[in-house]
């Protein structure tokens, strides 16, 4: 699986976010996307995830060499950003099966052991309109790591989450990623320590 970027660049009425990307992403391999807050990381992930077109260039989407319409990469991917709303009316039980709907387990995983890594077995029936910002960016995270995806996005993955929820991110990381395309768009650097290739927003101004 891959995604490259062609002279890729947005813009907004007037003014450029970025210009003249040219970049590949490969399966098995991990990447950060850096930038100060309102550089552009989130809008250069939307042209990653299919949901942006860019202004000038072009991204493109192979799969064992096979070409992938944008409007079709959400099969192949999964994200995890503040910017994602959960389904508050939906207890915790609710909110994983809806989303397994859509998303298939990654292999030995299944809601129990979901659950079970997110220590909410309390919560189980519990609205999520009730979980604290933390719990709810746990759920997101998890929600991600545990589908069968190729391609895991994760932008400010740390948000709302304290000194341990930053060490059970991590502990995810290590054990949800292997053999996957993992971008990690990010201003801190614990979030993206672990990543092979970074690439800096600033720099394509």
């Amino acid at each position: 699986m891959s995604i490259t970027l062609e002279n890729a660049g947005r813009r907004f009425n007037r003014d450029w976010i970025f210009r003249k990307i040219s970049y590949t992403f490969q399966t098995g391999d991990s990447y950060a996307i850096l930038g100060p807050n309102g550089s552009g990381k989130s809008t250069i992930l939307q042209l990653l995830n299919g949901s942006l077109s860019p202004s000038e260039g072009k991204v493109s989407f192979l799969s064992a060499a096979k070409p992938i319409e944008a409007e079709h990469i959400f099969r192949y991917l999964s994200l995890a950003a503040p910017y994602l709303e959960l389904i508050e009316d939906f207890t915790l039980n609710e909110v994983i099966d809806f989303h397994f709907k859509f998303k298939n387990w990654l292999p030995d995983l299944d809601k129990g052991k979901l659950i079970d890594l997110l220590g909410m077995q309390p919560h189980r029936n519990k609205l999520v309109r009730y979980f604290s910002s933390g719990m709810k960016q746990r759920l997101k995270l998890a929600l991600a790591f545990g589908s069968a995806t190729p391609i895991l996005m994760l932008d400010e993955p740390t948000s709302n989450l304290d000194t341990q929820g930053v060490a059970w991110y991590l502990n995810l990381i290590e054990q949800f990623t292997a053999n996957r395309l993992l971008i990690v768009c990010s201003n801190q650097e614990q979030e993206y320590s672990f990543c092979h290739h970074r690439l800096h927003i600033t720099d394509y101004k």
